[in-house]
């Protein structure tokens, strides 16, 4: 068996989901649909169990119809998208929205996520620049989810997280200019 260099070898994790990437060639996978997610399966669902906790929660809001409307029927605003997780799982079609959407009691959680451009101020930061000249700089950052499915599946918390790579980015990028430059650019 001939060795073969790293150069040669497949990497399964390239970054074009679906493609296996070699030294010179790309080949692309059929479809097999599987889900893009490779810690979720197609099999996976929420199982027998979970199947008759959704029914006996059916039954229970035909038993009590005129009560249960109030807590079954959410409204999400037109700014606003719904992420349903049905026994923490998210149901079938992704985000929903905007309208009127039937929750199961006990069963489903609803998520609202705002799609609408959120402002916030970075705190002033002491930045060193390739020069040694300490700087005292801040910002304004203006951030906007486009997928909320992945913004309630991925990120605790958004807003701060948006806020701390910001202070992070801020840094970095001009930690790698002189003062000139930065004055210059302004």
């Amino acid at each position: 068996m001939a060795a073969t260099s790293l150069k040669e070898e497949i990497r399964p994790f390239a970054s074009d989901r679906g493609t296996l990437q070699t030294a010179a060639t790309t080949v692309r996978m059929p479809n097999t649909g599987f889900s893009d997610d490779p810690r979720q399966s197609p099999n996976d669902g929420i199982g027998a169990c979970g199947w008759i906790l959704v029914v006996l929660s059916y039954i229970l809001v035909g038993l009590t119809v005129p009560f249960s409307l109030c807590l079954c029927i959410k409204v999400v605003q037109e700014y606003e998208r719904a992420v349903i997780l049905r026994l923490g799982r998210i149901i079938p079609g992704g985000a929903k929205g905007p309208g009127l959407f039937f929750i199961l009691p006990c069963v489903d959680t609803i998520i609202k996520v705002d799609l609408r451009t959120a402002t916030f101020n970075v705190p002033p930061q002491e930045v060193l620049t390739r020069d040694s000249v300490t700087v005292s700089v801040d910002a304004v950052v203006y951030s906007r989810v486009f997928n909320p499915v992945i913004s309630v599946t991925n990120v605790k918390n958004t807003q701060y997280a948006t806020q701390l790579l910001a202070q992070t980015s801020l840094r970095n990028i001009l930690g790698t200019k002189s003062l000139q430059e930065i004055l210059t650019d302004r």
